[in-house]
Formats: C-alpha cells, structure tokens, sequence
C-alpha cells in the first residue's frame, strides 16, 4: 500500500507489515493506512494478521505530533482511538506478531487484537503514557480493564512496562515463542482461524465488545478535550 505499510493476501489471511524504518510510529497516515487495510480486508479476507518490524512493533503515537500542540495531539489520539475502537470489533479473527517493542498505542494495538504472539526478544511493552506525563484516555483505560486481570489493571495504568515474557500474565500478550518462530507461528494462528465461520464470529465479537465501544465511541472526542499531552 505504501513505504510505511505493507498489504499482502496470503490465502484467506490479510497481512498487514508495518514498517517505517524507525519506531513504526502511529501517525495520521499510518491511520488512514490501516482503515484503508481493513476496508480492504473485508472484502477479500477472513482473518487479519498485524506484523511488525524486527525489534519495533510500535513505539506509539508519533511524538513530533504529541509535542508539538495540544490541539494536534487531541486530534491524533482521538483517530487512533476510532481505529482501535474498530480493530477491537473487526468482524473477523485480528492476530498480532509482536516483533518488539509495543509501548503506547503499539501495546493498544495488542488490546485491540484478538491473539498476540510476541518474539522472545529484548522488548518493552505497556502502557507506558502515565510515567512520560500524559493521561490516559477513556478508551485506553476500557480496552486494558477488558484484556486486564483486576489484579494487573492499576500497575499497568500507572506506567509500568513488562518483558514480553511477563506481559503474559498482563493480558497484553497471549504468548511467546522464539524470534526465529514468530512469524510462521503467528501466519498459522491466522490461518486457522480464518476458517471459522465469518457470520459466527462478526456476531460474536459484536455481542461481547459492542456495548463497550457504543459507551466509548460516542464521547471520546469529549473525553480527549480534558486530556493533556506528554509535555504537559
């Protein structure tokens, strides 16, 4: 599709390579980018599979943009927002290969998903927004408390980031497998589920979360004009 994502139809399964050559930072193109990806994966697809770049899956919201207004920074959040809020819905399987570091709106991306499998690398990942200064917003908050074990959900509001290995018992990660293996593993997980029934799934992703996102979607623009960026 682009220098910064990839769109390739490997059987039944969408795969969506992001890669900016640096931190595969969330900016409003690689927004538009991946709604036009999922536009595209409904019509031809019936499973998604997000990958990242070796060492990166995503730093998060472009910092250049975070810092430079508070009204530019709104407006970032709140699109991606809208795009997690419609990954955490898609009406087929989203798998995502965490290929390292997942800080941010890249450890939203994995909320959002339905199966994470992470590289056994050197990596962070978290939420990670509370300690560099910046609130979360509601629609973060309400996709960790979904994914979260109570007993995990305040630590991580508060910043801390874990080791893909330890974000297993987060709820950020489903597993780990060495680097080597990650990409094979996570292409079989999305075949595999590419073959369930597309209506039964869409029904059933529908009824669990879509309560959760007719709450969130409606006011988030309004909940973005109390936040405060990370220079704040």
């Amino acid at each position: 599709m682009s220098d910064v994502l990839d769109y390739t139809l490997d059987g039944g399964v969408a795969v969506l390579t992001l890669d900016d050559g640096k931190a595969n930072a969330i900016s409003p193109t690689v927004i538009a980018e991946l709604h036009a990806a999922l536009d595209r994966a409904a019509g031809e697809a019936h499973a998604v599979l997000l990958v990242g770049r070796p060492g990166r899956f995503s730093a998060g919201f472009d910092l250049s943009i975070m810092t430079r207004s508070t009204e530019d920074m709104r407006s970032l959040v709140t699109s991606g927002g809208e795009l997690l809020l419609r990954l955490f819905t898609f009406p087929m399987p989203v798998v995502a290969a965490v290929t390292g570091h997942a800080l941010a709106a890249g450890a939203l991306l994995l909320l959002a998903s339905d199966v994470r499998i992470a590289a056994d690398v050197p990596a962070k990942v978290g939420l990670n927004e509370v300690a560099i200064g910046m609130g979360l917003p509601e629609f973060a908050m309400e996709l960790a408390r979904y994914r979260m074990p109570p007993s995990q959900f305040d630590t991580a509001l508060l910043g801390r980031v874990f080791s893909p290995a330890d974000a297993v018992g987060t709820g950020y990660v489903d597993r780990v497998v060495p680097a080597d293996e990650l990409l094979a593993a996570a292409t079989a997980e999305a075949h595999e589920l590419s073959h369930l029934s597309s209506s039964a799934v869409a029904q059933t992703k529908a009824a669990a979360r879509g309560a959760l996102v007719d709450r969130v979607l409606p006011n988030i623009t309004a909940n973005m004009a109390t936040i405060t960026g990370p220079t704040s």
